[in-house]
């Protein structure tokens, strides 16, 4: 405790401490549950929990090379290549497949030339790694395929959308695309897929309340809310992540208007001192006094569009919760402060750790570092076990269950190591970068400013400008074509894109602009087994959930 002993916080070993971690989970996980997604560390055996695609190893790749581990790294791109098939009939989440493998496997492939892989003449706009990540975004294009373009939370691998697929999806679920998606239509020159992305952000914008305001849960077929709590947590939360780092990434300044109307909305109506609650969107009035721990998130996001002062006051309030319980409950009930039934589970969850590092790299506060301590001390005493690390089920009791999500590897050890580790290449501040010659010229790559996607994958901004010849070829024959229709006056033939789209610059002709751009969002960080596309609700909303879906029906 105390801030003198924290400014004496011996940062090397603690960053040791992390990297020993990671190692406890990694090789157990490779020993007992490899080429299952999961590691079931309470029985040392595995389970596929999302899909069947050794998610853990994807979702754990870029974490070896931020911890300088290249050999094993290369070791697991071969094993990749050869081992997952995305041809399978499973039913997978669109928003989880999307943040973990895609993600994943973007952030890997743009890493992969750091870490001594032999890359392709083409890279990196081509690779094997980004032709898997093509081939997982492909197989969750069906599900955009509805009225409103917004997609659904399930899709099978193999055969699409399933016939009797509830049309209920998270904002999350529908938000949380616009990263990954927009870095695989700048890498392959295939547009498909930042169109079906901004469109999603599109219609969660155009179906926000009177007083701008979205609720958790919408029927993408009819575009009526089902659940209409509104919060910056569960099943909203990474939807309002996007906006702010699709906005940094492609610098487009109309995401960013958009999180910044709904950031004045979220402040009028649901923040309380500097507590954020559930209100309903729209009424305004407050439907759950509850904070929920993947709020956790906020501060970090407020860091980001330089919110320093606020942050920091919504992160302490938070870390005094930590403090309390040593580990952030899922639900905690502010006007008692204590934590509300059922929902008592940690499940390693790294949003305040994440906001810590944020934080930290903006203000250097030694309080930040004695959270990342005090998150080191309590997984190692609270949940590691001689098979990994479990999830913590109960924090009153420290009763653990026989899990050990994949995000634990790819966020929470990512986090806590880059909080310790001020030197890491990921803080790059510039003033060191790589050239690279491509088929379309040079281009720089690893100068920093990585944007991380909601699974704490890392993606070089800069990449996105590195594939560009190609589409601006195909861009000037669209050019060409626009002018000719409009020429005729038949405005009906002109092609949907804007020229200009997916580059830094902002389209031309801002008719097209405003039409075609559009706010994104991540969908809730965890969900629990059962395919849920989101993380489950609290009681009221499963409630507003159940109740309205069967209304409808009758």
């Amino acid at each position: 405790g105390g801030g003198a002993a924290a400014r004496g916080l011996d940062v090397a070993s603690y960053r040791e401490r992390v990297r020993a971690m990671f190692y406890h989970a990694y090789e157990h996980y490779l020993e007992s549950a490899f080429p299952y997604d999961e590691l079931r560390p309470l029985t040392c055996d595995g389970q596929d929990t999302w899909g069947s695609f050794s998610l853990t190893l994807i979702d754990a790749l870029d974490t070896l090379l931020i911890l300088g581990n290249v050999s094993e790294f290369q070791r697991v791109v071969n094993v990749l290549q050869e081992g997952v098939d995305f041809d399978i009939d499973v039913n997978a989440s669109v928003f989880e497949t999307n943040i973990r493998v895609v993600g994943g496997l973007l952030s890997a492939h743009l890493l992969s030339r750091k870490a001594g892989v032999e890359v392709e003449a083409g890279w990196p706009c081509s690779g094997p790694l980004l032709r898997m990540a093509e081939e997982a975004a492909r197989k969750l294009l069906p599900a955009f395929q509805t009225p409103t373009g917004m997609p659904y939370g399930t899709v099978n691998l193999l055969h699409g959308v399933n016939p009797g697929e509830t049309p209920v999806t998270c904002t999350a679920g529908i938000g949380t695309f616009i990263v990954e998606f927009a870095t695989l239509s700048h890498l392959t020159g295939d547009p498909v897929f930042e169109d079906v992305a901004r469109k999603a952000l599109k219609a969660l914008w155009k179906n926000r309340s009177d007083i701008g305001l979205v609720g958790n849960h919408i029927d993408v077929i009819t575009a009526k809310w089902v659940a209409q709590d509104a919060g910056i947590g569960a099943g909203v939360d990474s939807y309002f992540e996007y906006l702010v780092k699709g906005a940094i990434l492609l610098q487009d300044k109309e995401l960013m208007s958009m999180f910044l109307e709904y950031n004045k909305a979220i402040k009028n109506y649901t923040k309380f001192d500097d507590w954020y609650l559930w209100v309903q969107m729209y009424k305004g009035t407050v439907s759950m006094p509850v904070f929920q721990s993947l709020e956790a998130y906020w501060p970090g996001l407020q860091s980001l569009i330089g919110d320093v002062d606020n942050a920091m006051r919504t992160f302490l309030n938070y870390y005094t919760v930590w403090k309390q319980f040593g580990g952030l409950p899922e639900f905690y009930n502010i006007p008692q402060g204590y934590t509300v039934d059922k929902r008592e589970g940690y499940p390693l969850r790294p949003e305040l750790i994440e906001s810590a590092m944020y934080l930290y790299r903006a203000t250097r506060d030694p309080t930040l570092l004695e959270l990342g301590r005090d998150a080191v001390e309590s997984i190692e005493k609270i949940s590691k076990v001689d098979c990994g690390f479990a999830t913590i089920k109960d924090l009153r009791d420290h009763r653990l269950d026989n899990r050990m999500e994949s995000f634990f590897l790819a966020e929470t050890i990512k986090y806590l190591y880059l909080l310790f580790d001020p030197d890491n290449f990921i803080h790059n501040d510039g003033s060191d970068f790589d050239v690279v010659v491509t088929p379309y010229g040079e281009c720089v790559l690893n100068a920093g400013g990585y944007i991380f996607n909601t699974e704490a994958h890392p993606i070089d901004p800069a990449a996105l400008h590195c594939c560009r010849k190609r589409k601006e070829e195909q861009w000037e024959v669209e050019d060409l074509m626009r002018e000719f229709y409009s020429r005729k006056k038949t405005k009906k033939y002109t092609l949907k894109r804007a020229p200009d789209h997916g580059e830094g610059e902002h389209a031309k002709d801002p008719e097209d602009a405003s039409s075609e751009k559009a706010g994104e969002k991540r969908n809730s960080k965890k969900s629990s087994h059962s395919l849920l596309s989101c993380p489950s609700q609290s009681f009221n909303s499963k409630l507003a959930v159940l109740g309205q879906v069967f209304l409808d029906n009758t």
